[in-house]
């Protein structure tokens, strides 16, 4: 595989846009519900889409299609449209954009493991070893670079929601790898990706909204501080980390393939920490670069493992 000027592109643009929404989701939160943030992000995120993927809802034919699999997208839009994101807002609350997206940068580590226990995907020693530098990386954010601190269990609270955020996400990525009979061959419909997202927000919009409307009543917060800042960032996270993003990153991972799209991927903690200096002034510490050092050699491991198994 030659990586083009063209290819380059598209496997950077996602971590830089993924690293963008970490850093304007900070700032967003001071003015809005982080709840809210996220279900009116996926509101204009639909709406933009619908005239890319029309096709899924535009005939009673299509829709019966999305009735027919209601269940399954169902789950995918809880935990792909409507959980992760509000958890990775609500973690921003106490946990910095840098901190959330070398969490997010383990995603390669949770998905070996979670394939291993519910898919029976077992994997090699190599890619164990991975998994453990990656995760010792993971550590070393959780304790603030001191190890002692893991041992008295203070964990910020939004680095654990960015952990559970991390975990549903996995699990959506096994359910799209991994789906069931009328998902998958020539049982599924004949969706492109603007289609198959939009039939995924068809319920992921509706689990945001009722998420945040049960926030409001379980623990009320305070009215939006409407702005043209905060507009302005709306538009960005629904735009770009949730559309060109997941574009530009299918073709990545169509023409790269997953494991070079892996480590591009991991890309998304860097440019956080160039946002977070530049616009929040939240300066990198040192246990912040030996942690992404961590997490990227366990990537580099367990993906060059993966890539050896599939040219043999």
């Amino acid at each position: 595989m030659h990586l083009t000027p063209r290819l380059v592109f598209f496997l950077v643009l996602p971590p830089l846009l993924w690293a963008g929404n970490a850093v304007v989701g900070r700032l967003a939160i001071g003015s809005m519900d982080p709840l809210w943030l996220n279900a009116v992000r996926w509101m204009l995120a639909f709406v933009l889409l619908l005239p890319l993927g029309w096709r899924a809802l535009g005939t009673p034919a299509a829709r019966a299609q999305i009735r027919a699999r209601w269940a399954h997208l169902a789950v995918l839009g809880l935990i792909g449209v409507g959980a992760y994101n509000a958890l990775q807002y609500m973690a921003l609350r106490t946990s910095t954009p840098l901190n959330v997206t070398l969490i997010a940068s383990s995603a390669p580590v949770w998905m070996m493991l979670i394939g291993a226990v519910f898919y029976r995907v077992i994997p090699r020693p190599v890619q164990v070893l991975g998994a453990l530098l990656s995760l010792l990386g993971v550590a070393l954010v959780l304790s603030r670079g001191d190890p002692t601190a893991l041992a008295r269990v203070e964990f910020v609270e939004g680095d654990l929601l960015m952990l559970l955020a991390m975990l549903g996400w996995t699990g959506y990525s096994w359910m799209l790898a991994r789906p069931p009979a009328h998902m998958a061959g020539e049982a599924r419909p004949k969706w492109n990706w603007a289609e198959f997202l939009v039939a995924q927000c068809v319920f992921g919009v509706l689990w945001a909204v009722a998420a945040a409307a049960a926030g409001d009543v379980v623990f009320p917060s305070g009215p939006t501080q409407w702005s043209w800042g905060l507009v302005a960032a709306i538009v960005y996270i629904a735009v770009g980390p949730s559309i060109i993003a997941y574009r530009s990153w299918g073709v990545a991972v169509a023409e790269a393939g997953p494991a070079t799209a892996a480590i591009f991927y991991n890309l998304t903690p860097l440019f956080a920490a160039v946002f977070s200096a530049a616009v929040i002034g939240e300066w990198p510490r040192p246990y912040h670069g030996i942690a992404f050092l961590l997490i990227v050699g366990g990537i580099l491991v367990s993906t060059r493992a993966a890539a050896r198994r599939q040219a043999a």
